[in-house]
């Protein structure tokens, strides 16, 4: 579940078989007698029409016949159409009536943008421009995710080099936990300038590690020097030796990276 504020009114935007659907009570919440503008809206002939042609697109079990004899009866003084008739009767799934906390009524996104036109083409704009914000955030939060399970998947790889080629057989596995600590934080300050520890101790009020707190860039540079220092390990080179060439690469990854976001924030 999700909220943008639009022209003053929060709107609830929730999933629904992997969809977007925007709460269309929201929307009218703070309009006088704002609850049965959906009902009239629903009543009007063009709105069953371009319903009728969206629930054939999307829903292949949509009732038809059904949905014929409602379009016969829509324009006439005694048609009256509720969102729980019509779902009933229909079988529709672009409108949707939701219960409990966050209750009402949630609609399609293609169907909720088609009724804030009927309420008010402004109020549709600022909907448009509220909600593709709210999709840029996602989809860059989606990358910072990826880049983040990236990270831990190479991190597997680098813990596999250290115990194939710096761990030795015989020993405690709180032995082992300090050599793979100390491998990582060679990663750590080859990339951060601290190690965890000096991490936890300046941001005592933060959960998480040094890694939560990365910035994609720094997650992206990341995963390369995991596979750079598994390289380097297997090839047996000093850890002082891998610290110093992991460092040259991380500033070198780094201004790379930011210059490429540079020239995307110029265009």
């Amino acid at each position: 579940m999700a909220k943008i504020r639009v022209q003053n009114a929060d709107i609830t935007i929730i999933t629904f078989d992997d969809k977007d659907y925007i709460s269309l009570t929201d929307m009218v919440r703070n309009i006088e007698n704002g609850l049965s503008l959906i009902e009239k809206w629903l009543r009007n002939k063009n709105t069953i029409e371009f319903l009728g042609i969206w629930e054939e697109m999307y829903n292949p079990h949509f009732n038809s016949p059904e949905f014929e004899g409602i379009k016969n009866e829509a324009g006439l003084n005694r048609f009256i159409l509720s969102v729980k008739q019509w779902t009933e009767r229909t079988n529709s799934k672009g409108i949707i009536a939701k219960a409990g906390r966050y209750g009402g009524t949630y609609a399609h996104k293609d169907i909720a943008f088609e009724f804030a036109s009927w309420v008010s083409p402004q109020f549709k704009l600022y909907l448009l421009r509220e909600f593709q914000r709210l999709k840029e955030q996602e989809q860059t939060q989606l990358g910072w995710s990826a880049k983040r399970e990236l990270s831990k998947i190479n991190y597997h790889i680098h813990t596999n080099a250290i115990k194939q080629n710096l761990i030795p057989q015989e020993i405690t596995q709180q032995q082992a936990s300090i050599i793979y600590a100390n491998e990582a934080d060679v990663l750590n300050v080859a990339m951060f300038g601290k190690t965890a520890m000096e991490w936890r101790d300046e941001n005592p009020n933060l959960r998480g590690n040094i890694r939560d707190y990365a910035s994609i860039n720094e997650l992206i540079c990341l995963s390369n020097m995991e596979n750079l220092n598994a390289a380097f390990i297997n090839e047996g080179l000093p850890q002082q030796e891998r610290l110093f060439k992991l460092n040259q690469i991380a500033i070198q990854q780094m201004q790379i990276l930011e210059n490429i976001n540079n020239k995307k924030l110029l265009k």
